[in-house]
């Protein structure tokens, strides 16, 4: 986990549930449209944003598009900073081996520590 006291770019912050709303698909459509124009971008995914990062989903269920699939384009876009919340993890019952993507796991410290790193933070 990278530390060192410098300021990188944007951070974009998922709290919300994978289909309680639109907030999830708009955050990765920004990541990579930020992205495509040289733009730094971490992600973190947080309390109920976790839930988007699942493996096993069936949004088909719920009339929605299947964006979760798009997490693996990450690493072609170079976004590579994926931080995700321990603890959320923890209370939510879920595995790092359940996630879709591989993540750099934190705790709530040690997350507030690197959002504070960045330029701007973008809550979704």
């Amino acid at each position: 986990m990278n530390t060192d006291n410098q300021t990188s770019g944007l951070a974009i912050v998922n709290k919300t549930a994978s289909y309680d709303s639109v907030k999830g698909q708009e955050s990765v459509e920004l990541a990579l449209a930020l992205s495509n124009f040289g733009q730094a971008v971490s992600l973190f995914f947080i309390e109920d944003g976790v839930w988007q990062l699942l493996r096993q989903q069936n949004p088909a269920q719920l009339n929605r598009k299947a964006y979760f699939k798009t997490f693996a384009a990450l690493e072609f876009y170079d976004i590579d900073k994926i931080y995700v919340c321990h603890d959320s993890l923890l209370s939510r019952g879920i595995s790092e081996a359940e996630l879709c993507i591989p993540v750099t796991l934190v705790t709530d410290e040690q997350c507030q520590q690197l959002l504070s790193f960045h330029n701007q933070v973008v809550v979704f």
